[in-house]
Protein backbone atom coordinates (compact mmCIF):
# COMPACT_ATOMS: atom_id res chain seq x y z
CA UNK A 1 0.00 0.00 0.00
CA UNK A 2 1.31 3.59 -0.94
CA UNK A 3 0.86 6.81 0.76
CA UNK A 4 2.29 10.10 -0.68
CA UNK A 5 4.15 7.95 -3.35
CA UNK A 6 5.80 6.05 -1.01
CA UNK A 7 4.85 2.47 0.33
CA UNK A 8 3.60 2.43 3.94
CA UNK A 9 2.45 -1.25 4.54
CA UNK A 10 3.29 -4.88 3.21
CA UNK A 11 0.81 -7.24 3.08
CA UNK A 12 0.03 -10.81 2.14
CA UNK A 13 -3.02 -12.93 2.08
CA UNK A 14 -3.70 -16.66 2.61
CA UNK A 15 -7.00 -18.39 1.72
CA UNK A 16 -7.85 -22.12 1.42
CA UNK A 17 -6.86 -23.18 -2.25
CA UNK A 18 -9.74 -25.64 -2.30
CA UNK A 19 -12.30 -23.11 -1.27
CA UNK A 20 -10.30 -20.26 -4.09
CA UNK A 21 -9.53 -22.70 -6.89
CA UNK A 22 -10.40 -21.46 -10.46
CA UNK A 23 -12.36 -18.32 -8.83
CA UNK A 24 -11.28 -14.34 -9.48
CA UNK A 25 -9.99 -14.25 -6.20
CA UNK A 26 -6.95 -16.41 -7.94
CA UNK A 27 -6.57 -13.45 -10.39
CA UNK A 28 -4.00 -10.57 -10.12
CA UNK A 29 -7.05 -8.17 -10.61
CA UNK A 30 -10.06 -9.91 -7.92
CA UNK A 31 -12.42 -7.12 -9.43
CA UNK A 32 -14.93 -4.90 -8.04
CA UNK A 33 -15.02 -5.07 -4.05
CA UNK A 34 -11.70 -7.23 -3.65
CA UNK A 35 -10.59 -10.55 -1.93
CA UNK A 36 -13.96 -10.21 0.45
CA UNK A 37 -16.47 -9.18 -2.04
CA UNK A 38 -15.41 -12.54 -4.25
CA UNK A 39 -15.61 -14.98 -1.11
CA UNK A 40 -18.98 -13.56 -0.65
CA UNK A 41 -19.43 -14.57 -4.09
CA UNK A 42 -18.80 -17.95 -3.15
CA UNK A 43 -20.97 -18.13 -0.36
CA UNK A 44 -17.89 -17.68 2.16
CA UNK A 45 -17.88 -13.57 3.31
CA UNK A 46 -16.01 -12.97 5.86
CA UNK A 47 -18.53 -11.99 8.90
CA UNK A 48 -15.91 -12.10 11.88
CA UNK A 49 -12.47 -10.90 12.13
CA UNK A 50 -9.47 -11.67 15.02
CA UNK A 51 -6.40 -9.70 14.84
CA UNK A 52 -3.19 -9.86 16.76
CA UNK A 53 -1.10 -6.69 16.32
CA UNK A 54 2.68 -6.32 17.97
CA UNK A 55 5.35 -3.77 17.65
CA UNK A 56 9.13 -4.92 16.60
CA UNK A 57 12.19 -3.40 14.76
CA UNK A 58 12.10 -4.12 10.86
CA UNK A 59 13.91 -6.68 9.32
CA UNK A 60 16.65 -5.10 7.13
CA UNK A 61 14.31 -5.99 4.25
CA UNK A 62 11.21 -4.56 5.41
CA UNK A 63 13.23 -1.21 6.29
CA UNK A 64 14.81 -0.93 2.80
CA UNK A 65 11.15 -2.06 1.41
CA UNK A 66 8.92 0.81 2.99
CA UNK A 67 12.16 2.98 2.81
CA UNK A 68 12.25 3.64 6.50
CA UNK A 69 14.78 4.20 9.10
CA UNK A 70 15.51 0.45 10.55
CA UNK A 71 15.41 1.69 14.01
CA UNK A 72 11.69 2.58 13.68
CA UNK A 73 9.22 0.03 14.55
CA UNK A 74 6.67 -1.06 12.40
CA UNK A 75 3.36 -2.68 13.58
CA UNK A 76 2.57 -6.28 12.53
CA UNK A 77 -0.88 -7.46 12.10
CA UNK A 78 -2.39 -10.87 11.58
CA UNK A 79 -5.86 -10.67 10.72
CA UNK A 80 -7.62 -14.20 10.57
CA UNK A 81 -11.02 -14.01 8.73
CA UNK A 82 -13.90 -15.85 9.49
CA UNK A 83 -17.18 -16.72 7.72
CA UNK A 84 -20.56 -17.91 9.15
CA UNK A 85 -19.86 -21.57 9.60
CA UNK A 86 -16.26 -20.20 11.15
CA UNK A 87 -14.17 -21.42 8.63
CA UNK A 88 -10.99 -19.25 8.25
CA UNK A 89 -11.50 -17.69 4.68
CA UNK A 90 -8.75 -15.86 4.63
CA UNK A 91 -4.87 -15.29 7.10
CA UNK A 92 -3.60 -11.58 6.05
CA UNK A 93 -0.38 -10.92 7.32
CA UNK A 94 0.40 -7.11 7.15
CA UNK A 95 3.40 -5.26 7.84
CA UNK A 96 2.92 -1.46 9.13
CA UNK A 97 5.15 1.87 8.79
CA UNK A 98 4.02 2.59 12.50
CA UNK A 99 4.75 6.60 11.59
CA UNK A 100 2.15 6.27 8.76
CA UNK A 101 -0.70 4.66 10.78
CA UNK A 102 -3.41 5.11 13.86
CA UNK A 103 -5.06 2.31 14.77
CA UNK A 104 -8.11 3.19 16.34
CA UNK A 105 -10.40 0.55 17.75
CA UNK A 106 -14.27 0.77 19.70
CA UNK A 107 -14.87 -2.28 22.13
CA UNK A 108 -18.71 -2.71 24.23
CA UNK A 109 -18.06 -3.52 27.64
Amino acid sequence: FVLDGRPVMLATSYLPYALVEGSAITQADTGPGGTYARLADLGHGPVRFREEIRGRLPTAEEAATLGMSPERPVLKMCRTAFDAHQRVVEVNEMTLDSASYVLDYEFDA
